[in-house]
């Protein structure tokens, strides 16, 4: 919800630039009373037998969940990395006065990938987070458990595993989508999540940062999962061998969806220009030194922002012309609520899905829904509506829209990285009220679309 500050202010900064008898009755009625009162007491303490057994965790299962959410065959293993993005342009002094300044960018990641888990430990973790500070309140700080067990040693009997990279949300971290990532894990797959610099809900700066850095951090993010999973004497990480890069699919969510379009050739214009200034050329549609990166293979873009600045509460256009929207060649699942007002709907995310001509493309609507549609559920910490409401729907139930996700994203990374062709049905068989993998009754307020190029 920050963006309609952040562009606000950006637009300042640059000024023009920038959801039976009666006694028989009454025996009948008594026994069957009796019987429906053990019934329930049954029912209840057994539930509550089986709450004590197992919590819920973000991303498990509901009893309503489609085909594929639920998690895959592999355990889990999480680790974090530090890297570091050398000599790049310094946004942020630059807009301060200082012409020239390069810096070294840090980078943080969380890794998760295919899993051995010993006897006698446990496959669970405790991911920190933190609800950004404002000007009414200070940060505040909250920890998410996840089915991970840190530091495991990698599950190398079906290496190499595609490559997922997930970008998160302004603000956001890259414990966002911890969720989706187990999952695919799971199911075979390495993932690893960005926090951007400068975009963490930890440390948040202003928004120029974000726009310049979000498609260059994950190439450089796909650059070390390459060199890390380098089979050679010299590489000591445990990702080596265990990783195919040139098989890669990337995870976008609101600024994550500006930055992945634009790695897989949907080019910005010259707007991004008039916030960042000359050094965003190699982003821009038309440049000689911009190219979209051949390792990626699909995209998941979840409410991605971009194309409706005025959604955000900003004068002008989107990031993208037309050319750059017909430079995106792979196949792209969209995902967005069609009351978002965020990113936009009608000129945001299906713009883009309208414009994306030369793209194999999905759009999947949550009708009513508004932006949060890959958010995890409200943490507990959020007690004020301007805290949950960075996570909630006033319409639809978070864990509802988390599991919808996790089926879409297996059957559409599973066919477009791993040839999984027996899963297009889930993709296809989404007409009508009975959808394919969908339990009935349970498919009611989604629309899916498909265009060919």
């Amino acid at each position: 919800m920050n963006y309609f500050f952040a562009l606000n202010n950006a637009f300042t900064d640059k000024k023009e630039t920038i959801l039976m008898k009666p006694a028989s009755k009454f025996l009948h009625l008594f026994s069957w009373l009796t019987l429906v009162s053990l019934s329930s007491w049954t029912l209840l303490t057994t539930r509550a037998q089986d709450t004590t057994a197992q919590v819920f965790i973000n991303g498990d299962a509901l009893p309503d969940a489609p085909a594929l959410a639920p998690r895959g065959s592999f355990h889990v293993g999480v680790r974090t990395l530090q890297v570091t993005h050398a000599d790049q342009v310094d946004v942020l002094s630059r807009m301060s006065g200082k012409a020239d300044a390069r810096y070294d960018r840090p980078l943080t990641l969380e890794v998760w990938y295919p899993a051995l888990i010993p006897d006698g430990q446990v496959e669970q973790t405790t991911y920190d987070n933190m609800i950004p500070a404002s000007d009414t309140q200070a940060a505040i700080p909250f920890t998410v458990p996840g089915r991970a067990l840190r530091d495991a040693d990698p599950d190398a009997s079906a290496k190499p595993y595609p490559l997922v990279v997930v970008s998160h949300g302004y603000p956001g971290s890259r414990v966002q989508m911890a969720y989706l990532n187990e999952n695919l894990a799971s199911k075979g797959y390495v993932v690893v999540a960005i926090d951007h610099t400068d975009s963490v809900n930890v440390n948040v700066g202003a928004f120029q940062s974000t726009l310049m850095n979000r498609p260059l951090d994950i190439r450089f993010t796909i650059d070390q999962m390459e060199q890390m999973s380098a089979v050679n004497d010299s590489n000591t990480s445990f990702l080596s061998g265990l990783v195919d890069t040139a098989n890669t699919g990337l995870v976008g969510y609101s600024m994550g969806g500006y930055g992945a379009l634009n790695v897989v050739g949907a080019g910005y214009n010259k707007i991004l220009s008039g916030f960042v200034g000359s050094y965003a050329a190699p982003l821009l549609q038309g440049d000689p030194d911009y190219a979209p990166d051949s390792r990626v293979k699909a995209v998941l873009a979840l409410a991605p922002f971009g194309a409706d600045l005025s959604a955000a509460g900003a004068p002008g256009r989107g990031f993208w012309d037309d050319d750059g929207l017909a430079g995106i060649h792979i196949p792209v699942l969209f995902v967005a609520g069609n009351l978002d007002d965020v990113a936009g709907y009608e000129k945001g995310v299906r713009h883009i899905f309208e414009g994306a001509v030369n793209s194999d493309r999905y759009l999947l609507t949550f009708d009513n829904a508004r932006h949060n549609v890959a958010a995890p559920p409200p943490p507990a910490v959020a007690t004020t509506y301007d805290n949950w409401v960075r996570y909630g729907d006033s319409v639809w139930d978070n864990r509802r829209m988390n599991n919808i996700v996790q089926h879409f994203a297996t059957a559409f990374f599973d066919i477009q990285l791993k040839g999984a062709a027996d899963e297009q049905h889930y993709l296809d068989g989404t007409t009508g009220t009975a959808w394919d993998g969908f339990l009935p009754r349970s498919s009611v307020g989604l629309q899916m679309e498909h265009t060919t190029p």
